[in-house]
């Protein structure tokens, strides 16, 4: 998941620092991810891995580094899986 996240972010994210230098809790905001690109990253998260974020997933805090989009993704995969 993780190196999937990664080509995602390498891909559209649009960082101006090669995402194969950043560890996994470097702020990516910081690393300079915009609004926009985050809305990027988003929709290519959900096409890839066939989930729908939920409306209270939708802040900075769950994009706020690859460690933290991991752990949205896994939580919504385990609120799928519950359902």
């Amino acid at each position: 998941m993780n190196e999937t996240i990664r080509d995602i972010l390498t891909k559209v994210g649009g960082l101006p620092v090669p995402v194969a230098d950043l560890a996994d809790d470097s702020d990516l905001y910081t690393s300079g991810l915009s609004s926009f690109a985050s809305v990027q990253v988003m929709l290519a998260i959900e096409e890839k891995f066939d989930i729908e974020f939920p409306d209270n997933l939708l802040n900075r805090k769950s994009f706020a580094s690859i460690a933290a989009i991991e752990g949205t993704i896994r939580q919504i995969l385990k609120a799928r899986e519950a359902a």
